[in-house]
């Protein structure tokens, strides 16, 4: 299998501000990749550098075998782009955006009727083809930007923050949605999102991104397997002390401190929780609650950059205020 995504050390920068720091990767023919962060981490990008939108700083990258800054038009002719803010044109039907799109790719009359007829049927639209978007449920317009993205049959598929806004049974369907499409078409799609759970689902491989980096790469499962067992999540007011009294302890593979809680990576946790509970007795920390789970990959973002993906996009928001209030001081 051919890499359809070769990822070479690239870089973007914005002043003094890193958004992207040196990131490498590639993506397999016909791999579901996703990039997961939280906001600001760099993922978007990272995809308008791919989409030759926004020219790197440096290093290179190519897209269906084609230079993203010497080659940028065959770049183009191969992708397609679900951003992630909506772009349709709600003041026209569903049929009326699709040939508006083949037009701009110079389909002719029977081509264009042939393909636009096909991407409706595939996305499910074909009743509502000829009714005006403004009156499109969320998902449908989500299913219809997905729809034009394949009119004119990329070999990559780019999703920004696909489900963004939708409610949780509309996300759900969007995720078996995208599986299909993949399985069917054998598209390579390239996943940028801060959920934890969509990536688990759709992805065949999943690299985080903090910062502007890769901070892991892998298969959820792989990913998951590096902390090594369970996780035992401890919520207590005296977390300096409680740390204290399990450092040093053989059994605890990480230990990782966020936000009042504790949590453990463990073999048998289950077997373990009694012990934390003396250990906790005898430092007189006291347990507000404790629980036991297998690892999560908001378990793995925690363990490598040492905050959970809801705490960095707090952090993000906090910055962007700031910076809000400075520029209009």
């Amino acid at each position: 299998m051919s890499d359809m995504i070769e990822v070479n050390k690239l870089r973007r920068e914005f002043g003094t501000l890193k958004a992207v720091d040196g990131i490498s990767f590639k993506v397999k023919e016909g791999e579901i990749f996703g990039l997961l962060g939280p906001n600001g981490a760099g993922k978007t990008t990272t995809i308008k550098m791919l989409t030759t939108i926004l020219p790197p700083t440096s290093g290179n990258a190519k897209v269906a075998g084609f230079d993203i800054k010497k080659d940028q038009n065959s770049v183009r002719r191969s992708i397609g782009i679900i951003f992630q803010d909506p772009s349709l044109d709600e003041e026209l039907t569903g049929r009326e955006n699709l040939e508006f799109h083949a037009i701009l790719y110079k389909m002719g009359d029977e081509q264009r009727t042939e393909k636009i007829n096909s991407v409706l049927k595939l996305v499910e639209l074909e009743d509502k083809a000829d009714v005006l978007v403004k009156n499109y449920s969320g998902g449908m317009k989500r299913r219809l930007e997905i729809g034009r993205g394949l009119l004119h049959e990329p070999k990559v598929l780019f999703l920004d923050e696909p489900t963004i806004g939708l409610d949780p049974q509309t996300r759900r369907h969007m995720w078996n949605y995208i599986q299909k499409l993949n399985a069917m078409h054998n598209v390579t799609l390239i996943l940028t999102t801060h959920y934890i759970e969509e990536a688990d689902f759709l992805c065949n491989r999943v690299a985080f991104v903090d910062h502007g980096k890769i901070v892991a790469l892998g298969t959820p499962t792989e990913l998951k397997n590096t902390l090594g067992g369970d996780v035992v999540s401890v919520k207590t007011e005296n977390s300096d002390l409680l740390e204290k009294g399990l450092s040093g302890k053989g059994w605890i593979h990480h230990m990782k401190k966020h936000d009042g809680f504790i949590d453990l990576s463990v073999k048998e946790g289950e077997k373990k929780i009694p012990e934390v509970v003396m250990i906790a007795q005898n430092v007189n920390a006291e347990i507000e609650s404790i629980s036991l789970h297998k690892p999560s990959l908001e378990d793995v973002f925690l363990h490598y950059t040492g905050k959970t993906i809801r705490e960095e996009e707090g952090s993000w928001k906090d910055t962007m205020r700031s910076r809000i209030v400075r520029r209009n001081r």
